[in-house]
C-alpha cells in the first residue's frame, strides 16, 4: 500500500507587504507632484487671470475702469478680432490695444492703417520695439524701467489733472513734431501722445498697471485712465486672440502694398519681438519645472551607491581549461590581441621568475628578469626582450606563435 502525497505549489506572487514596499516610493513621488502642483496653482491663481480684460473683476482685470467709463456715458465694446476692430473704429472712438506685441506683422500694419484713417484715438499698452515701429511711426521703445509713482512733468491736461500716477515700464523716445511726453523715468517718458492728423492721436502707455482693478484707486490712476479712455463717446477694447483668422494672413495682405519697402526694412531691423519663451503660456513653464523635479526625484529614488566588490564562492567548480577558453573567446570577440598578449607574457614572467632566482617583486622588471633568464639558458633561440616585453602581435597567427614560443621558453627554463 502506497500513500501518495501531493506537495502544494509554492506561490511566487508578491505579498501585500512586498507590494507596498515596492510601490511606496512611486506613491511618494506622485504625492509630492500633486502637492507641488496644488501649491503652484494656489500661489499663481488669480494673479494674471483676466489681465486687462474689462469684463474681469480679478486683481489684474480692468472691470473697474470700464464700469466708471460706462457711468460717464462712454460705451465699452470688447473686440477679439481685427475685423471687429476695423469695423468699429471712427473719429468718435478710442481704440485700446491691450496686447500690441501679440499681433503679427501683417496685423500690426493693418491695424495702423485702420487707426490712421479713423481720425480717432489709439491707445497702445506697453508696445515693444517692433510694435512701436509699426503702430506708432516716429517713436522708439527703449529699455524697460520699474513701475513706480511718477509725476507728470509735462503740459498734457490729462496728466496735469491726474498728477502722480503708477507709470514706468517701457520708455519711449520720439522726435515727432507736436508729440507730448509725460511721466519720465531716468530721463525717458513712459507716456507719449503722437498726433496723427485730422484730430486723431496715438497714445503710448509704458505700463498697464494703472488700469488694473487693484491699482485703480491709487495715486491719480483713475483720473488719468478716465481722461485717456473717455475723451470720446465710444471705447473699443481690443483683446488680441490666437483664434483670430487674421493672425494667419500672409505678410503681403491687402493694405501692405502702401508701405514703403525701405521703411519696412528699417522697421524689421528695429524689431525684436518677444522670444519663443515669452509666447509659451506660464502653465507650460510650471509644468515643465514639475516634470524636471519629478525626474530628479526619480533619479534620487532609483540611484544605487556602488560599494566595494564582494567575493563569493562559486556554486560549482570550473576547470581551468574552460575558464581559459572562455576568456580567450572574449578576447577574440573584442579583437583584443594586445590584452591577450599582455596576459600571456605576464603569466610567463610570473612563473619563470622564481625558477631563475628572481624575487616576485622583480618578475616584471626587464633588466633583472632578462639577465637571470639569459644566465639559465645557454643560447636562446629568440630575443628574450622581444619575447617577454615586446609589442602586441598584429594577427591571430602571430598571437598563437607567441604563445607557443612562451611555452617553449618556460619548458627550457624548467629543464635547464
Amino acid at each position: 500500500m502506497t500513500t501518495a502525497t501531493t506537495a502544494s505549489p509554492t506561490s511566487t506572487a508578491p505579498t501585500p507587504g512586498q507590494v507596498w514596499t515596492r510601490a511606496r516610493g512611486i506613491l511618494a513621488v506622485v504625492l509630492i507632484l500633486v502637492v507641488a502642483g496644488i501649491t503652484f496653482a494656489v500661489v499663481r491663481s488669480g494673479t494674471d487671470h483676466g489681465q486687462l480684460d474689462p469684463r474681469s473683476a480679478d486683481p489684474k482685470g480692468s472691470r473697474a475702469v470700464a464700469e466708471l467709463l460706462k457711468a460717464r456715458g462712454v460705451s465699452v465694446t470688447v473686440a477679439t478680432t481685427l475685423d471687429e476692430v476695423t469695423a468699429a473704429t471712427g473719429p468718435d472712438t478710442t481704440l485700446l490695444v491691450a496686447g500690441p506685441n501679440l499681433l503679427t506683422r501683417s496685423q500690426q500694419l493693418r491695424l495702423d492703417a485702420a487707426a490712421s484713417a479713423s481720425a480717432g484715438r489709439t491707445l497702445l499698452i506697453a508696445p515693444g520695439p517692433g510694435a512701436t515701429a509699426r503702430l506708432a511711426p516716429g517713436a522708439h521703445a527703449e529699455q524697460h524701467h520699474a513701475v513706480s509713482a511718477l509725476a507728470p512733468s509735462c503740459e498734457l491736461p490729462a496728466a496735469r489733472l491726474a498728477g502722480t500716477a503708477d507709470m514706468g515700464g517701457t520708455r519711449y523716445t520720439t522726435q515727432a513734431p507736436g508729440a507730448v511726453t509725460c511721466y519720465p523715468a531716468a530721463g525717458l517718458p513712459s507716456l507719449v501722445v503722437l498726433p496723427t492728423g485730422e484730430g486723431g492721436d496715438t497714445v503710448l502707455l509704458g505700463s498697464p498697471r494703472l488700469l488694473h482693478n487693484e491699482r485703480l484707486d491709487k495715486q491719480g490712476n483713475a483720473s488719468l485712465a478716465l481722461q485717456l479712455l473717455g475723451s470720446r463717446p465710444h471705447l473699443v477694447w481690443y483683446l488680441p486672440s490666437l483664434t483670430d483668422p487674421s493672425a494667419t494672413t500672409d505678410a503681403n495682405s491687402p493694405g501692405d502694398g502702401d508701405e514703403d519697402p525701405s521703411e519696412d526694412g528699417a522697421r524689421d531691423d528695429a524689431s525684436d519681438e518677444s522670444s519663443f519663451l515669452d509666447l509659451v503660456p506660464s502653465g507650460w513653464v510650471w509644468g515643465t519645472l514639475q516634470l524636471a523635479l519629478a525626474a530628479v526625484l526619480a533619479a534620487v529614488w532609483r540611484a544605487r551607491r556602488l560599494g566595494p566588490l564582494v567575493t563569493e564562492r562559486l556554486p560549482v567548480a570550473i576547470r581551468a581549461s574552460e575558464s581559459a577558453e572562455g576568456r580567450s573567446l572574449l578576447y577574440r570577440k573584442a579583437n583584443a590581441r594586445d590584452r591577450a598578449a599582455d596576459a600571456l607574457r605576464a603569466a610567463t614572467r610570473t612563473r619563470i621568475a622564481p625558477l631563475a632566482g628572481v624575487p616576485a617583486r622583480d618578475a616584471h622588471t626587464p633588466d633583472v628578469l632578462l639577465a637571470a633568464v639569459s644566465a639559465r639558458i645557454a643560447s636562446p633561440d629568440h630575443d628574450l626582450s622581444t619575447l617577454l616585453f615586446g609589442t602586441a602581435p598584429s594577427t591571430d597567427a602571430a598571437l598563437v606563435l607567441l604563445a607557443d614560443q612562451l611555452d617553449a621558453l618556460e619548458r627550457e627554463v624548467r629543464t635547464s
